[in-house]
């Protein structure tokens, strides 16, 4: 038995939501021994970077990471007989 396609909302909630709350707890964790300033100080010192930009770039980066993983993860659990269809008799 196949089961219907989920809706666009509730497939992009799958993967974002995760995502999200790993990228918030990767951040915390990241970000409780590394100073965003001295980040900033090795990788692009002539740059006007604050602390708190510097917390959300890496949240953001964190977040790209995290959801290209659920997305990787949502498309190899994709049943496979969907898209394994036999091909249709030629004439």
């Amino acid at each position: 038995m196949d089961h219907p396609p989920r809706p666009l909302a509730q497939r992009l909630g799958a993967i974002l939501w995760p995502s999200f709350f790993a990228a918030g707890v990767c951040t915390m964790v990241f970000f409780a021994f590394v100073d965003p300033l001295a980040l900033r100080d090795i990788t692009l010192p002539g740059w006007a970077v604050t602390r708190e930009l510097g917390y959300t770039v890496g949240f953001f980066m964190f977040w790209g990471a995290t959801s290209a993983s659920s997305l990787f993860t949502w498309w190899l659990l994709r049943p496979a007989r969907r898209f394994n269809r036999a091909l249709p008799p030629e004439s």
